[in-house]
């Protein structure tokens, strides 16, 4: 039911937490798409930003799956909410 809900996630490509949650993700046959925040520039960056700082403050990495978010790897989470 809600695997088939394409996960969005915003990152840094630099963040370790970020790179783990990919990592999982395709690990486990997850397609998702995702931004890395600090690769854009501009209108863009300024548009990105303002919107991770509503949904997670700022955090990284912010993952939405349909109406939920989860903010930071936390695989426990992201098994129950993909149901893996």
């Amino acid at each position: 039911m809600t695997n088939k809900i394409k996960p969005k996630l915003y990152t840094l490509s630099t963040c370790v937490h970020c790179k783990a949650t990919k990592r999982f993700l395709k690990e486990n046959g997850i397609e998702f798409d995702y931004v890395d925040v600090d690769k854009l520039d501009g209108r863009e960056l300024d548009k990105v930003r303002e919107e991770v700082m509503k949904i997670s403050g700022g955090r990284f990495p912010t993952i939405i799956i349909g109406k939920k978010v989860i903010v930071g790897f936390q695989e426990d989470k992201l098994r129950e909410v993909l149901g893996l």
